[in-house]
């Protein structure tokens, strides 16, 4: 007996003949063998792959993370607690409910006892108005962290604990100090900052309308101010006007109950509809000179709040771009079409690593901005720079974000079209980003470009 027939009576004795006679009543088994016998080696290795391995349970899939590279690592652990906090806070009690509030263009004015619990704003400021040595990294951590589930939330809290606050801070008397700031800590009043006008945004510097002049032991305040966040419901708002004796810019505490002292809502907004934004109208307000911050006699100090808050702004769009990732990558991996997850397709992976890559180049800029900002060292153009690049890759971030999600993309239960909208505000408030370009324009090329 041949070598070839040995082997032929070997493989025969090794068939199930009654399986084959299985397989041959399903399929055509001449044909089969055919198109067996024409494969390559590397396409029948890999079909004895997929016969012998059954079925297998899929792999697990990545866990969900917007910090791709780790820069949470790079944090000390006081601040890692304060970021595991915030995020506790935003997922718990947030999340639920802020999609309702935020469609009937309202804040959940239940969260501020949360807040009070919290005990946030004596992890960024010092019971005498002081800031912590890293106050602006822990500030940035805590926006981001706000922004990533919500940011009406966020400005909430920016308006409240950074502006307010802030300003009372820099420009008040130790007296004034020790009235408000315990208060203001412990969320037993709330805070607004009455800057921006009805025909004055980005030429505040020298041009408010809003005005004051001193009368006895006293002030007179009349004007109007706009897109007062918190105004509604607040207890106390900041107000600068310029002084008619003077022409400099001071800086008052008026009680929102004080006579002459009116708001109303702003309805009908696009962005940011959880926050309460309002119009605020003084007619001949009377405020005590001992409300008047007595260190605000320019508009230099109300600059310097400005300055101190204005990174924070930058990490607004940090945590909006993160929400929106994280839920697309989320999304793209639950959500089937053609029999499998969206994920598997290639023009899906390649929104979510650009989406990815925007989000890394946004935190790692901002750590370094806050760091700069903790050290003293931080530069106007440099927070100009931060925001004119954080805002606009965060708009471009939560418009993929909302392409990924197609149809669904519009619907507030997927929450990236709160995003999409959201970030219109962030895109032109804290300075729009065409005067910050001009800022940094200014600080690069040695030109003003200021009209």
């Amino acid at each position: 007996m041949t070598s070839s027939n040995a082997n032929l009576m070997d493989l025969m004795s090794r068939i199930d003949m009654q399986k084959l006679a299985q397989v041959a009543s399903k399929v055509d088994l001449p044909r089969l063998l055919e198109a067996a016998s024409n494969l390559e080696d590397h396409q029948l290795r890999g079909l004895m792959r997929m016969l012998s391995g059954g079925p297998k349970e899929p792999a697990a899939l990545p866990e969900v993370n917007g910090d791709f590279f780790d820069v949470a690592a790079t944090l000390s652990e006081r601040q890692r607690e304060v970021q595991r906090k915030v995020r506790a806070f935003m997922e718990r009690e947030v999340a639920p409910i802020i999609n309702a509030y935020w469609s009937r263009d309202e804040f959940p004015r239940q969260l501020i006892d949360r807040f009070r619990e919290l005990d946030l704003v004596r992890e960024i400021w010092n019971e005498d108005g002081t800031r912590k040595p890293d106050a602006s990294v822990v500030e940035g951590i805590v926006t981001m962290e706000m922004a990533r589930v919500d940011v009406s939330t966020t400005v909430f809290f920016g308006v409240h604990a950074g502006l307010a606050l802030a300003a009372i801070a820099l420009g008040g008397s130790e007296e004034q100090r020790r009235e408000w700031l315990p208060k203001l800590m412990n969320f037993e009043v709330i805070g607004a900052f009455g800057l921006t006008e009805p025909e004055v945004g980005s030429g505040v510097a020298g041009g408010l309308t809003t005005t004051c002049r001193r009368d006895g032991d006293g002030w007179i305040l009349n004007g109007q101010k706009k897109w007062i966040g918190n105004s509604t419901f607040s207890d106390i708002t900041v107000i600068w006007a310029r002084d008619e004796a003077d022409d400099q810019v001071k800086g008052f505490i008026v009680r929102n109950d004080t006579p002459g002292f009116s708001v109303e809502k702003i309805m009908g907004k696009i962005a940011l509809r959880a926050v309460e934004n309002g119009q605020i109208t003084l007619k001949d307000v009377r405020v005590e000179e001992q409300d008047r911050l007595q260190r605000a006699d320019s508009f230099r100090l109300t600059a310097d709040v400005l300055r101190l808050t204005r990174a924070g702004v930058a990490w607004q769009g940090v945590g909006c771009a993160m929400g929106a990732y994280e839920r697309s990558l989320r999304y793209a991996q639950t959500r089937e079409q053609f029999g499998k997850p969206i994920g598997n397709f290639q023009l899906i992976q390649s929104h979510l690593v650009h989406m990815l890559g925007n989000v890394t180049a946004m935190q790692t800029m901002c750590l370094r901005l806050s760091q700069l900002q903790d050290q003293g060292q931080l530069r106007d153009e440099q927070a100009s720079l931060a925001k004119v690049f954080t805002a606009a890759r965060c708009r471009e971030t939560v418009a993929l974000a909302r392409e990924l999600h197609g149809g669904n993309g519009i619907l507030l239960e997927h929450d990236v079209a709160r995003f999409f909208a959201d970030t219109e505000a962030i895109y032109s408030y804290e300075g729009t980003n065409e005067i910050n370009t001009l800022v940094v324009g200014r600080a690069i090329t040695g030109f003003s470009a200021f009209v």
